[in-house]
């Protein structure tokens, strides 16, 4: 654990989730993967292919680039986006959408959250009030850790998404303290970090990338701590 700045009286702990909190290497990918086989079985969407859905989805956040904000609303408007240019009857628009919206949010569930995270907020949860900040969609009582935490915030659903001040602020009210006593703990320089601090949060950077943080391309201001491993949060109690 390397300590930058001086910390203030520690009150809460608001926690990123992927890549924080678990492994998301590939989850997306293999969920995104098996939303286009579930495209795929419909005759105007036979040939449709990953990158193509790829491109489709960055013409559709240029077209409306606040749509980044929700990734669930971004997901429907492309698949809606590529149905709109199909043969397909509008009327059919709803079905298919949710039906490669639900397979993506199976396949985006299927992950395993180590013992040693479940156990560090066991000790933590009994200690301090614990909420959960993702610019993401999972939904962390699909993953067992519903139990840990007060409340989770969403990027769009609550707000703009992290580093946005909105859905910082929300955390601040739900949780009754002042933002200089919560810390946010992320494995993201610019959402998570720079995030926590513009908005009065302490900062946790949790290093996953082996690199000196100094070295790193989105390092524009240090956190207050910086750990390797999730484990080393004991060390606050």
């Amino acid at each position: 654990m390397h300590v930058y700045r001086s910390i203030h009286r520690i009150e809460a702990f608001t926690f990123d989730l992927d890549d924080t909190l678990y492994d998301n290497s590939m989850i997306v990918e293999k969920a995104e993967e098996e939303m286009i086989k579930t495209l795929q079985c419909y005759d105007q969407l036979r040939m449709l292919t990953i990158s193509e859905y790829s491109a489709e989805k960055h013409a559709v956040l240029v077209s409306n680039p606040d749509i980044y904000h929700d990734v669930n609303v971004w997901r429907v408007q492309t698949i809606k986006s590529l149905l709109s240019r199909t043969n397909m009857p509008v009327t059919k628009f709803a079905d298919v959408i949710d039906e490669a919206v639900t397979c993506f949010n199976f396949w985006r569930h299927k992950m395993d959250v180590p013992e040693s995270t479940h156990m560090l907020l066991t000790k933590l949860a009994a200690k301090y009030p614990l909420a959960v900040i993702t610019n993401g969609n999972v939904d962390i009582n699909q993953i067992g850790l519903g139990d840990y935490f007060q409340f989770s915030l969403r990027g769009g659903e609550h707000g703009r998404s992290k580093p946005f001040p909105e859905i910082f602020e929300l955390a601040c009210d739900k949780l009754a303290i002042p933002s200089h006593h919560i810390l946010h703990v992320g494995d993201n320089l610019l959402t998570d970090v720079n995030g926590a601090i513009n908005n009065g949060f302490l900062a946790c950077f949790i290093n996953i990338y082996n690199r000196d943080i100094l070295h790193l391309d989105d390092a524009r201001c240090l956190p207050h701590i910086e750990i390797t491993q999730l484990s080393e949060l004991e060390n606050l109690l």
